[in-house]
């Protein structure tokens, strides 16, 4: 019982609450394997060591499809890719912040600082469900690390009234195209959520579509603009599968591609849509938290991305100092 020597190494066993525990510290060093000892004996009192002992059984890509499994949002499939080849091998309890700091400058070399934010992302998110619901493990090692991307990669491109009546004036071919444009550019909705729109959540009645299925798991509610509830009515043919759009990614990315260039818009993305969607509305004076909701964020510095001003839209806020001035009496000294 207790520590002791077994050939190389030092070992430890004890019995607690009738099981007995029984590992190598894998060193013949006796000051370091006496310090392990007692920590082993400080993680069995606290709770800790037998949530540690089962995230050393387990292999992070068992952890990885366990997630993608019961969890996964819609982007997930593609932030892992990276993170399994990098972490292919490890235990869950292997995976440290050290470990996780290496991954993040390594991937900084070569994508953008949001790519990276993506892939932690979901590496935090996997250990919290780790934690909450499976009892791997108690300690998340990605909260300790800092991923913050602030607006490094924020893009500022969006379309002027005049680009807008542009692009919808050439969308179309194919027939879809001008109607699936106007979707996004009056809900800020992403191509993702409208390829999952289902007719069962554009409530006419009500005026409201119904995000069911978003980057971040939770569902939102968008009211229609009248352009958009014509479009909506105007649109009789319906899918077998209930979407409002039956189409594929690739559809979407190649007739966008060609509107775009036979109207010479110059780097412009389909994302820009969203931007334009926020900053339209900013730009006319809706409430920042408004524009969060209907964007579907989950703070409001992720909105501040996408909100952005042009000179003229900033002027009535300073021309509220010309009826400051006008109001007041303001004696004059002459000589």
């Amino acid at each position: 019982m207790g520590l002791y020597r077994r050939g190389k190494f030092f070992w430890f066993s004890i019995t607690y609450q009738g099981k007995r525990i029984q590992e190598s510290f894998k060193t013949d060093n006796r000051k370091l394997a006496e310090k392990l000892y007692a920590k082993v004996l400080t993680d069995i009192v606290e709770g800790r060591y037998f949530e540690t002992a089962k995230a050393k059984k387990i292999k992070f890509q068992d952890m990885t499809e366990k997630y993608l499994e019961e969890h996964a949002h819609s982007r997930d499939s593609l932030s892992v890719k990276t993170l399994l080849m990098f972490f292919s091998g490890y235990m869950v309890a292997q995976i440290t912040t050290k470990a996780i700091a290496e991954y993040r400058n390594m991937r900084l070399k070569s994508v953008k600082p949001a790519t990276v934010y993506q892939e932690l992302a979901l590496l935090r998110r996997m250990f919290n469900v780790a934690i909450k619901e499976w009892e791997w493990c108690k300690d998340n090692p990605v909260s300790r690390l800092s991923f913050s991307v602030g607006n490094r990669n924020a893009r500022t491109r969006w379309l002027t009234m005049e680009e807008e009546k542009s692009l919808l004036e050439k969308a179309t071919n194919p027939d879809w195209l001008r109607s699936l444009l106007t979707v996004a550019l009056h809900t800020g909705i992403r191509r993702g959520e409208i390829l999952d729109l289902r007719w069962q959540n554009v409530d006419l009645l009500k005026r409201l579509i119904r995000v069911v299925k978003s980057k971040n798991g939770e569902k939102r509610s968008i009211p229609m603009s009248n352009t958009l509830f014509n479009v909506f009515k105007g649109m009789n043919v319906r899918d077998i599968s209930g979407r409002v759009f039956p189409i594929s990614k690739s559809s979407i990315r190649h007739a966008f591609d060609k509107v775009v260039e036979k109207v010479n818009l110059e780097d412009f993305r389909f994302h820009d849509l969203r931007h334009s969607f926020a900053t339209r509305l900013v730009q006319n004076g809706v409430d920042l938290y408004k524009v969060k909701e209907l964007l579907g964020h989950k703070t409001i510095t992720m909105t501040m991305r996408y909100a952005h001003h042009y000179p003229e839209s900033l002027r009535s806020s300073v021309e509220v100092l010309d009826h400051c001035y006008n109001s007041a009496t303001f004696g004059v000294m002459s000589n």
